[in-house]
């Protein structure tokens, strides 16, 4: 799967608050989530480095934040 890095760091930086409320009763930690991020953006977004928990984190979590913004306004 190709990452937007762009998009992930701008959801890591500026938009947190979605992502605690994506995780609000889930018994997960935001820093994991946050965490999983951060290891994709060291990695140039490759998810075949993800161990099989941190992928799902990945596609619970941040995977639906990521698509539901469109990767460039107006396109």
């Amino acid at each position: 799967m190709k990452v937007d890095l762009n998009l992930l760091s701008n959801l890591l930086s500026k938009r947190t608050g979605e992502i605690e409320k994506s995780i609000s009763g889930t018994g997960y930690l935001a820093r994991t989530v946050i965490g999983v991020g951060t290891f994709l953006l060291d990695n140039e977004g490759d998810t075949d480095l993800l161990t099989s928990k941190q992928l799902a984190t990945f596609e619970k979590f941040l995977k639906p934040l990521l698509e539901s913004r469109p990767a460039r306004p107006g396109k």
